[in-house]
């Protein structure tokens, strides 16, 4: 919080300077009370221990997060600044705020610092800088990481955290150098560049990107989205020389397939509907919104609510595939939907052929039954998740599609949806405590559902 302290000061709001410090003096103090009574000798964190760890890292983030907003009534309430800022960390991008460009700059920049944090991950970072503190950061790392495959880039978990993060930090200044050539200030580069690094999609703009009017702007972000929806670990390969290895990867091939057809059927649909009066107009605007919703980015450059109903299907289903495992996106991960769907296909085969041997593979590689039952579990209570959520927010009375389209968008932490919460709409039509709800869909979903959901079995806080 220096940073956007900092910048209040240079841009003389003295309202967010003082909530600013205030919160930040808070902190001291919680972590100086903290430091008092933390056994002094190194610990090792069990799986166990970390689930707890993680989750109230995240929790009271977000609860110091969440004070500038509220300080300087930026939002109206305590639970609408906490959904924001849970939003912002959690990389939903879904936002309370009804109107953007006239809040104070250096409470936007924090709240679009929130997604780049978020984007990496919160524990990863400090597992990354913090090797002092005498605790092992496997688990922690496991813990957070989103996706069902974790690949240790280095013998040492802190070796890893560094690369990931130093790759995340290349290809964010990188962005902010194009978008810089694209003629926007330092400030909404930097922005930018937060909501897309972070697959995130917290805007300083009304009209999110769609704000900058801008074609340029418009495929610098379609990139850089598609960067950070890819595995990290796969730019690591690329660096140490192993391209073939990047292009062999099942989940990459299925990630581009999966944008480059999306894409071209929107924009043919676009197209004979005469929403767009040329093809390089409509595969920008089918592929930007594609990308954006795949990725679970949420940015947005017009309102796609009005575009035909084929064309919202199609970004509809993406709500239920997410960005690679190990990028930055949300949902339910490329990997996951891929082995489902040759799962399903092995399923087709033995009823045909009983007596036949078959396994499940992804590319070249074998899954482990283990693995695949584990995949199969986790998007059964996913869709739970989801629909659960959607008949909660149903009390507020929306439509289904706002109320189905809500709680998928939290859970797969994607931050624009359609009906009332497409990129024309806010989330603060929704009361105090459904925005409590949301803040805990989006926690689940972005700490991959059973990290949250093991604090709330018996057996968790069993001895041993």
């Amino acid at each position: 919080m220096c940073i956007p302290f900092a910048l209040s000061i240079v841009y003389k709001e003295q309202v967010a300077t003082e909530a600013f410090l205030f919160t930040i003096s808070i902190m001291v103090v919680f972590h100086v009370i903290l430091l008092l009574f933390l056994r002094k000798e190194p610990i090792k964190i069990k799986a166990k221990d970390s689930y707890l760890f993680v989750t109230l890292t995240w929790v009271i983030a977000t609860a110091f997060g969440a004070l500038p907003l509220y300080l300087t009534k930026t939002l109206p309430t305590y639970s609408a600044s906490y959904f924001e800022i849970m939003s912002g960390f959690t990389t939903t991008g879904a936002t309370a705020l009804q109107t953007i460009e006239d809040q104070l700059k250096s409470i936007l920049f924090w709240r679009g610092m929130t997604n780049w944090l978020g984007g990496m991950g919160i524990v990863v970072l400090f597992v990354a800088i913090l090797p002092f503190m005498g605790v092992r950061g496997a688990n922690l790392v496991s813990a957070e990481s989103v996706g069902p495959t974790k690949d240790k880039l280095t013998p040492h978990i802190q070796h890893t955290a560094m690369i990931l993060w130093g790759i995340y930090v290349g290809f964010s200044v990188l962005e902010v150098l194009f978008l810089l050539l694209g003629k926007l200030s330092i400030f909404d580069a930097v922005t930018v560049t937060f909501g897309t690094m972070g697959a995130a999609g917290f805007s300083a703009k009304n009209s999110s990107i769609g704000g900058y009017n801008s074609a340029y702007v418009d495929w610098v972000v379609i990139v850089f989205m598609t960067i950070a929806g890819m595995n990290f670990a796969l730019f690591f390969k690329a660096i140490q020389g192993r391209i073939d290895k990047v292009i062999k990867d099942a989940e990459f091939r299925v990630y581009i397939s999966l944008i480059f057809v999306f894409s071209l059927v929107g924009s043919v649909s676009l197209l004979i509907n005469r929403v767009y009066p040329n093809f390089f107009t409509a595969i920008r605007y089918s592929a930007f919104h594609v990308i954006s919703v795949l990725t679970t980015t949420g940015f947005a450059i017009c309102d796609y609510t009005s575009w035909p109903v084929f064309n919202q299907m199609l970004l509809f289903l993406l709500f239920f595939v997410g960005g690679c495992a190990g990028s930055a996106g949300g949902g339910m991960k490329v990997v996951r939907i891929s082995t489902l769907m040759t799962l399903a296909k092995n399923t087709i085969k033995k009823r045909l052929h009983p007596r036949a041997v078959v396994q499940t593979r992804l590319g070249g590689d074998i899954i482990a039954q283990d693995t695949t039952l584990s995949i199969a579990g986790f998007i059964g209570v996913y869709l739970l998740t989801g629909f659960v959520g959607a008949l909660i927010i149903s009390t507020s009375g929306r439509s289904l599609e706002t109320c189905l389209s809500a709680a998928f968008l939290f859970v797969g932490n994607i931050g624009i949806g359609l009906g009332d919460v497409g990129p024309a709409g806010n989330f603060s039509i929704f009361s105090p405590i459904l925005q409590w709800v949301a803040s805990f869909l989006m926690l689940v979903g972005r700490l991959e559902l059973f990290t949250v959901y093991a604090l709330f079995s018996k057996s968790f806080w069993k001895r041993g």
